[in-house]
Formats: structure tokens, C-alpha cells, sequence
């Protein structure tokens, strides 16, 4: 079939383009009409200019970049650069492998995988700026269109421009929108682009054109299998969530040229803000700059306000009655609903005649007239004053910088990528909001907080390898909040994981599901992994068990202590069914550690009394509380229960005093209960009637399951 363009019955050759002129390739890119191209009507053109000083015009492209990044401008990725330098040297000195004439060694696809904001555009960027080479950028999701035929089309056409461009980088990103694998492929067009995207990786190769394709993703196993095998996208790299030392790198180099303040600790800065991707620091930086130009603003604002003389504006009265003209005044229809407004003075009154059947309306505004600047400063707020804009001096820009403070309050306002994604984060639970348990938290802190501080000599003694902790009893008892807690102290990641979640009624998913979890976890390391309910997970296998079921156990043993280390990944189990756990998630290696959390005894329930109330301050007790009699009345109650107990005493002594508010002095809006808060306490009374309440959510005959439970899985 003729190609277009071309006479006569050649073979279609999809990457022919026309001979350069002179025979010589120009230093600066040249803009080429592509094969096969229709005349269109003139448009904007840009010069590109050759050493003999030869001006070609060509189109302006959108598609066509000429990135400025480079290698040093990527912080935080080094073993990813090691990577890449290893793949582009075969590229830029192609002569050397053609010399041991074993095929073309040059890469021909890279696929850069990650979460998003880790870097993977900014990566491909740098890639085509480090080779100094044109870059053809697209989104995958652009070509899509809804005839068909087109979006084939429109790729081979890509691909034709990113030849003609030769030396190129062709980007694709978001590249798992057009690529699904074939079984999750919902349209016939999909699975041509797919084949449309093999053949052109193919004759890339196969001709050996001088051109990389670099793609990304955030999901590497949505794409299709065949792309990823060698000719096509045989290089993976994954760009992870950067650990502590990365982000100090990052952060360093987002803020080199930036007046920031030589008391702002990069080092404590990189500490508290795990999970934090590339962008997500960005964005910190960023949010810590406008924090000190609000701060500047604020205090210009005041300055200005407290320079203006104190004015004080004539009183306005309006007076009239609704419906009465003045006296002597013919009325007309339009004017009997209006009032009349008259600017009085001490000196200049108006009598106006009095109407017997109504009295006077008068309406005395006694304060100051506001100006419109300091209206839309009182109603809309200090940032959204844009009147009377005064310029700063240069001494004042010049003390302008961002503060520790800065960040302080921008560390609160900046939500990570990881934790909007689904990854990990930091709790916000420490051992202060955990009463008692205080041999479990020597336990965990034995297990999981050492390892980390004093990773040096752990790693030296040979015993850095992670632990696995398994935290049973029964429900209510603090094993969630154990394990958030020990994950806060040590400012690590935390993924929690409901048991059943992962579960999924097609075979496979389930698996991946597991496996998908602990990839998180290793690219959010150091962190610590919460398997709730694990009981559901991993439950005893048998001979009459489901395959389905026995897949899942072996996943989670694998990713447990498999092929793959699991690095700084800590791993804690809660269940309060032992006795149907399989036997070998807790042998040596997995969670090996197993933690009995008992219902709390008198002196505990105390403990935990004071730390739920914090000290009798929130809620206020009244005087007549005594939190070792409500202790000693609440036997065999949980954390849970106790929690719940308090709760209800406070509803109860805020519901009766809303009902006397009402009664007493007519007192029913919010606004208005709020103002009679000050004294309210919660008395023992309220104690008393919530202990009628609130019952015990373990029962007395559950109680004595755990303990043999336990005494059989030491023996196991």
C-alpha cells in the first residue's frame, strides 16, 4: 500500500522523513514538516538558526521542548541517577557497542513508575536536558479520540515527528491511561492503541532511530505486559516516597536561592515530614513563604492603621414615620414607603411634623462611618485588603524572609501526598494519650523504637532486622492505639490495614492486594504496617480449606519473610481470635513477638481514667468525683468501655444544663448556651447514671478464652 506522499507501490516505511539539506545536521533543532503532511495556511513560525548562519523556518510546535533541567538539578534520587547514567552512556556512545557487534545496546524505552509528586516529569526532563537532546512531550490521554482509526493514527504521527527530531527524548506520561492490560481493556480501540504503541516500539528498534522513549506511571502493573518486555520499555525504575536523608537533600536544593532564614533546621524540617514526596516539599516551602508575606502584610496593615488620626463622625438620624410624609409635602404613591434620611448636626436640626397615628421612627448611629478599606478589612479579612496599596521600601523588602515559625505553621496546613493517596503517615497519637500499659510499651519500644535510634549499633551487632509484633486480647483493650502510638514516638510511617479489606472474590486480587501493601510500606520506610482483625487474614489453613484462602496465607508469609527484604518495615498484628491464627505466621522471622493486652486492673483503669480526662481538666470534674471509686465500680471494663463511660457522664451533664437554660432563662441558641459554660462541671451524679449505662463489652465468660489462647500459642 503507498504511503502519501510517495509514488508508486513502496514499502510503507512509517519513519522516512525528508533529507536534511547540505548533508549536514545543524547544531539547534530544526522543525520539519512531517511525511505525508497537507498544506495548511500560514502560521506563526519561530527562526532556528544553523552554524553557516542559514535561517530555516519552521512551525512552533506544542509537543516540542528543549529542556533546560538536568542531572544536578535532581536532588534526593541518587541511586536512580547511578541507574540512569548506567542506561544513557550506551546511548551517547553508541560506536563502543557497535564495536563488539552484539546488537544495539542502546535503551530504547524507560518506564519511570511512583507516586504522584515523587518526580518522575521532572526526571524525564532532566534526562532530555542531561543529553541535550529535543524533547516531544505529550500526554497519552490526548490522542484519544472518539473516531475511529484516529488515535492510532495520531500516535504513528508522534512518533514520525519525535524521528524527524532525531537525537530525541519522546515523553509520554500518564501512559497506563492507553495502555491497560488486554483483559482490563473495556474498548476494541483500546487494544489497537496498545498494538498501534508495540509496533511503533518495535520499529524504533528494529531501525535503530535515534530516539528514547521515556514514559511514566503510578501504577506499573495496570500496564500492558508485552510493552514491558526487552525492545519496548525494558528498563523499570521505580522513584519510592524519599526517606529522611532524600528530603534533606530536596529541601536543600528547592530552597538554595531562597531568602530563608539561617535559623530554620533543615535537618529537623526532613525529620517530621515523612511521607513527603518531592512535590508535597515544594509545596511546604512554598506555603512557609506566603505564611511570611501574610506575616509582613499583617504588620504593614497594623503600622498604617495606627499612624490614621482618630475621627469622629457626626451621628446620623433617621427619622419619619413608615408611610407619613413631612408636613406641607405633596405625597406621591412612589414615596409613601420611604424614609427620610437627614444628616444631623448639633447645629442644623430638622423639625419634621409628627403624624399621631404612628410614632417617630429614630435610628441614632453613634459610631464612626468605617471606610470602605477598613470594611473589607473587618468583614472579609486582613488578606483581602487591596485598597490604598502602598509600595514597600527596599530596606523593608530586604528584611523579608521566611522564618522557623514560618514553617511551623505550614507543617500543619500541608497535607502529604502519601496520606491523600492511601500511603502512609504519622498518627497523631502518643504514649501520653494511653493510660497504663506500661510493660507492653517497654515491649514495643524494645521491639520497634530501639532498632531505629540506635540503628548503628543494631546494624553492627548483626540484630537490624525488623520485628514482627503480634498484639492479642480482647476488643477494646488499646492494641490500635499501642501501635499508632509506637509509631508516632519514633516519626514513623504507619499503613493500617483492616484484615477483611484486602480481601477480594476474584482470584488473584486478593494476593496482589497484600502485595501492594507492603510495596507501600517498603517505599514509605522506615514504617510500620497495622494488620487489624489479622485473624481474617491469615487463618489456620486445613485440609478442607479454600484454595482461595491458602493463597492469601501463603502471600502474607512470603511478603513477611520472603525473597524481598522488608528493610525498615515493622510489622504489628492485632487479634483478639488467637486460637485460629495459621501457626507459622508467628514463628521466627514474622511476627515472632506476641503481646498479651489484658482488660486493665483497678490501678490501671485508674491510670487510664486520668489520662482520658486529662487530670479531671477535659471535661472539668466537679469536686465530688473521685476516680479511684469510679474505678473500683467499673471491674472489667476496657479502655474502651472507660472511654465511652466518660463520654456519657459529659453528654448527660451538658444535656441537663441545656434543658435549665431553656427553662430557667429562656436560653436556646448555640451562641447563647456557649456563653454559660464557664461554670459546668461534671459531677458524680452523672457518673452515677452513665455507670447504668455504659456495661461491660467483654463478658465474663469471654474473659477466660484469651489465656489459655495465649499459653497455647507459646507452646506452638
Amino acid at each position: 500500500m503507498a504511503y502519501r506522499g510517495q509514488a508508486g507501490k513502496q514499502k510503507h516505511d512509517p519513519f522516512k522523513v525528508p533529507p536534511l539539506p547540505n548533508a549536514k545536521r545543524p547544531s539547534s533543532p530544526i522543525h520539519l514538516p512531517l511525511v505525508g503532511q497537507k498544506k495548511a495556511k500560514p502560521e506563526p513560525i519561530a527562526s532556528v538558526t544553523t552554524p553557516k548562519a542559514h535561517t530555516i523556518k519552521a512551525k512552533e510546535d506544542p509537543m516540542v521542548h528543549r529542556p533546560t533541567e538536568t542531572f544536578k538539578d535532581v536532588a534526593g534520587l541518587d541511586p536512580v541517577l547511578e541507574e540512569l547514567f548506567r542506561l544513557l552512556q550506551h546511548a551517547v556512545h553508541p560506536e563502543l557497542g557497535e564495536e563488539l557487534h552484539l546488537g544495539d545496546l542502546a535503551p530504547r524505552g524507560i518506564l519511570l513508575s511512583g507516586p504522584p509528586g515523587s518526580g518522575k516529569t521532572f526526571l524525564a526532563h532532566a534526562i532530555a536536558g542531561q543529553m541535550e537532546r529535543t524533547m516531544i512531550k505529550f500526554v497519552a490521554s490526548e490522542i484519544v479520540t472518539g473516531i475511529s482509526g484516529d488515535s492510532e493514527e495520531r500516535l504513528r504521527e508522534i512518533f514520525r515527528k519525535a524521528v524527524a527530531y532525531a537525537p530525541a527524548v519522546l515523553f509520554i506520561d500518564e501512559i497506563e491511561t492507553i495502555t491497560q492490560k488486554k483483559e482490563n481493556a473495556s474498548k476494541s480501540m483500546e487494544e489497537r492503541i496498545v498494538s498501534t504503541l508495540r509496533s511503533c516500539l518495535d520499529d524504533l528498534s528494529s531501525k535503530r532511530m535515534d530516539v528514547i522513549v521515556v514514559a511514566t506511571t503510578n501504577s506499573p502493573d495496570d500496564v500492558d505486559p508485552g510493552l514491558r518486555r526487552a525492545g519496548r520499555f525494558e528498563h523499570e525504575i521505580r522513584i519510592g516516597i524519599p526517606n529522611e536523608a532524600c528530603r534533606l537533600q530536596i529541601l536543600k536544593v528547592l530552597s538554595k536561592d531562597g531568602k530563608v532564614s539561617s535559623l530554620v533546621d533543615w535537618e529537623d524540617i526532613a525529620h517530621r515530614t515523612p511521607g513527603y514526596v518531592g512535590a508535597d516539599l515544594k509545596a511546604l516551602i512554598a506555603e512557609a513563604a506566603k505564611i511570611a508575606i501574610d506575616r509582613v502584610l499583617d504588620a504593614s496593615l497594623t503600622a498604617q492603621e495606627s499612624q490614621q488620626p482618630e475621627t469622629v463622625s457626626p451621628p446620623i438620624t433617621i427619622t419619619g414615620t413608615p408611610g407619613a410624609p413631612e408636613s406641607g409635602t405633596p405625597t406621591t404613591e412612589a414615596e409613601d414607603e420611604t424614609l427620610d434620611l437627614q444628616l444631623v448636626t448639633p447645629m442644623d436640626t430638622r423639625e419634621v411634623a409628627p403624624s399621631p397615628p404612628v410614632e417617630d421612627v429614630v435610628v441614632q448611629l453613634t459610631e464612626p462611618v468605617a471606610s470602605t478599606r477598613q470594611y473589607a478589612f473587618e468583614k472579609y479579612g486582613k488578606h483581602l485588603v487591596v485598597g490604598n496599596r502602598v509600595p514597600f521600601t527596599s530596606s523593608e523588602l530586604a528584611e523579608l524572609s521566611v522564618l522557623p515559625e514560618d514553617f511551623e505553621k505550614a507543617l500543619k496546613r500541608i497535607q502529604p501526598s502519601a496520606k491523600r493517596e492511601g500511603f502512609a503517615t504519622i498518627p497523631d497519637v502518643s504514649w501520653d494519650d494511653i493510660g497504663a500499659l506500661n510493660d507492653i510499651k517497654e515491649e514495643l519500644i524494645s521491639d520497634i523504637l530501639n532498632p531505629i535510634r540506635y540503628s548503628t549499633a543494631y546494624e553492627r551487632l548483626g540484630a537490624s532486622k525488623p520485628s514482627g509484633v503480634l498484639l492479642c486480647g480482647p476488643p477494646g483493650c488499646g492494641k490500635t492505639l499501642l501501635a499508632k502510638a509506637v509509631a508516632n514516638q519514633a516519626g514513623l510511617n504507619f499503613i493500617s490495614v483492616k484484615g477483611p479489606e484486602l480481601l477480594n472474590m476474584y482470584v488473584g486480587e486478593s494476593e496482589r492486594a497484600v502485595r501492594q501493601v507492603f510495596m507501600r510500606a517498603r517505599n514509605s520506610s522506615p514504617c510500620v504496617v497495622f494488620f487489624d482483625e489479622i485473624d481474617a487474614l491469615v487463618p489456620r489453613r486445613s485440609a478442607s480449606g479454600s484454595n482461595a484462602t491458602e493463597r492469601v496465607v501463603t502471600q502474607m508469609l512470603t511478603e513477611l519473610d520472603g525473597l524481598e527484604p522488608r528493610k525498615l518495615v515493622f510489622v504489628i498484628g492485632a487479634t483478639n481470635r488467637p486460637d485460629i491464627l495459621d501457626p507459622a505466621i508467628m514463628r521466627p522471622g514474622r511476627l515472632d513477638k506476641v503481646s498479651y493486652v489484658d482488660l486493665p486492673d483497678l490501678l490501671s483503669r485508674a491510670d487510664i481514667l486520668q489520662t482520658i480526662t486529662k487530670n479531671g481538666k477535659k471535661p472539668p470534674l466537679a469536686t465530688d468525683v473521685n476516680l479511684q471509686e469510679i474505678a473500683l465500680a467499673t471491674d472489667g471494663y476496657s479502655g474502651a468501655d472507660l472511654s465511652a463511660l466518660v463520654h456519657e457522664a459529659a453528654s448527660l451533664t451538658l444535656r441537663g444544663h441545656i434543658v435549665m437554660l431553656a427553662s430557667e432563662k429562656g436560653v436556646s441558641r448555640a451562641h447563647e448556651v456557649d456563653q454559660h459554660l464557664d461554670d459546668l462541671v461534671v459531677k458524680k451524679a452523672a457518673f452515677d447514671n452513665a455507670l447504668q449505662k455504659i456495661k461491660p463489652s467483654v463478658s465474663e465468660k469471654d474473659r477466660g478464652k484469651y489465656h489459655p489462647h495465649l499459653h497455647k500459642i507459646s507452646k506452638e
